[in-house]
């Protein structure tokens, strides 16, 4: 037990800097994505760090796999460095029992994972979705930046050059209105207000002084001006994320537990089923049942064959659309349905990595024998790519149905599972070490640098 608990204070410190480490440079991302759109805006900043409080939550699903393969790399690595590890196995202690500490606790680190994933991630992210759904609702100068055209309302494109983020008063107004074709309606006001109808399917714009310059596009000589004091111009509001996810009581993959998936699988998989089941009751009414034609007794004639040639066609026609109407839903209701698994399979794929980690983490950071930050970012962030290309790749590929969505999840753990059960047993066969400086060009010097003075390795 002493020893277990040595190995595993190896491990406290490096995992708990390195999520604190992962987690800020995942925030700094988030900010330098959203900062644009948060800062600057007149929003409160209780607001901004709610939203931010609530992504944190994804972060955390991300973070901490990584920082078990930093912390075991870190840990075995210091402790071979120090011959720590070539005293334990001349007396008699293997590999495998150097790991069985850290094992079981990356057990315990991906279970409380999933029970995360499951009971926390499902409502940040609902959260989070709520929370921009409101600040867009407050805020519908969010998407417009002064002296830029905007074109994110559908068919028009709009230009202010000053708005006060405060009570969404815009200056300086041009609005190209493309909603008719045939038609250009240029539309310039000194002054509006700009905010969304009562039900949010509307952006209402209410300008002040202005005018509207309307062109034929069929007849270039016909030209019209209005000047008007007062002007309401009702947009289409669809594209919005408020309006787009529905109701704010909807939510969507993401941001249901597995069991909910489950179950919206099980009756997903059921309607496949009932469609598959119409399908084929609703083709064998047009398939050759073998009966005498009704047009067999007919005499002879141009006008009778032109008549079951109408008929004919027109049978075809339904039956195609039909079928295809029934094809339809089925591919609907099945990619509905991957989407939905792959969400499941994620939830537990990603805790698993924990596992996964500490099988490569260890016996690379014996063979390395080195336990700077720099050294075990280097080699991780190599680990890192091929997990989340895997996870990513896979995803796509699961959502496309090209593979399943077992094997879309699972595919990376599979792969760098067998990696891991390969060098492990290598390494605990025979001592061996491995240079792996060349992957130290791949992390920022301040990173390498950041933690070489309390460890004692300069790792030069």
């Amino acid at each position: 037990m002493i020893l277990y608990r040595y190995i595993l204070r190896h491990h406290v410190a490096p995992f708990l800097f390195s999520n604190i480490t992962l987690m800020f440079i995942f925030l700094l991302q988030f900010m330098m994505k959203f900062a644009d759109r948060l800062i600057g805006k007149g929003l409160d900043t209780f607001i901004i760090i709610k939203l931010i409080a609530y992504n944190l939550a994804w972060m955390v699903v991300l973070v901490v796999p990584m920082a078990c393969l930093v912390s075991a790399l870190m840990a075995f690595g210091t402790m071979s460095q120090n011959n720590e590890v070539t005293i334990m196995r001349s007396s008699g202690i293997s590999l495998y029992r150097m790991m069985l500490a850290p094992f079981l606790a990356s057990l315990l680190v991906g279970y409380g994972l999933v029970v995360f994933n499951n009971d926390v991630l499902p409502d940040a992210n609902h959260q989070a979705k709520i929370l921009m759904q409101d600040i867009s609702r407050q805020k519908p100068t969010l998407s417009l930046e002064p002296g830029v055209f905007s074109q994110e309302v559908n068919n028009y494109a709009i230009l202010v050059r000053d708005i006060d983020k405060k009570t969404n008063k815009i200056f300086g107004v041009t609005i190209y209105d493309y909603t008719n074709p045939n038609k250009i309606n240029i539309v310039t006001a000194k002054r509006g207000n700009i905010y969304f109808a009562g039900d949010k399917t509307k952006l209402i714009m209410d300008l002040e002084e202005g005018e509207i310059h309307e062109t034929d596009a069929a007849q270039a000589n016909n030209y019209r001006k209005l000047v008007f004091t007062r002007h309401r111009i009702a947009m289409n509001a669809d594209q919005f994320s408020f309006q787009s996810s529905g109701n704010v009581t909807q939510r969507s993959e993401r941001e249901l537990s597995a069991a909910k998936m489950q179950i919206i699988v099980d009756s997903l998989n059921k309607e496949v089923n009932q469609n598959v089941q119409t399908l084929y009751s609703e083709s064998g009414k047009y398939m050759y049942s073998g009966k005498k034609s009704n047009f067999g007794s007919a005499p002879f004639k141009l006008s009778n064959i032109e008549l079951i040639k109408s008929r004919a066609i027109d049978k075809i026609r339904t039956a195609k659309n039909v079928i295809l109407s029934n094809f339809q839903r089925i591919e609907f209701s099945k990619e509905e349905t991957n989407s939905y698994k792959v969400e499941v399979h994620k939830k537990y794929s990603i805790p698993a990595a924990c596992i996964i980690f500490i099988l490569i983490g260890a016996p690379l950071g014996v063979m390395v024998r080195k336990g700077g930050f720099g050294v075990a970012a280097s080699i991780s962030l190599f680990f890192f790519l091929i997990y989340w290309a895997f996870l990513i790749g896979g995803e796509k590929l699961a959502d496309r149905n090209i593979i399943t969505p077992f094997w879309g999840m699972w595919g990376a753990n599979v792969v760098l599972g067998i990696i891991g059960v390969f060098i492990t047993f290598r390494s605990s066969q025979e001592s061996l070490t491995l240079d792996f400086s060349f992957f130290k060009k791949l992390v920022p010097k301040w990173l390498q640098d950041i933690n070489s003075g309390g460890n004692g390795d300069s790792e030069e």
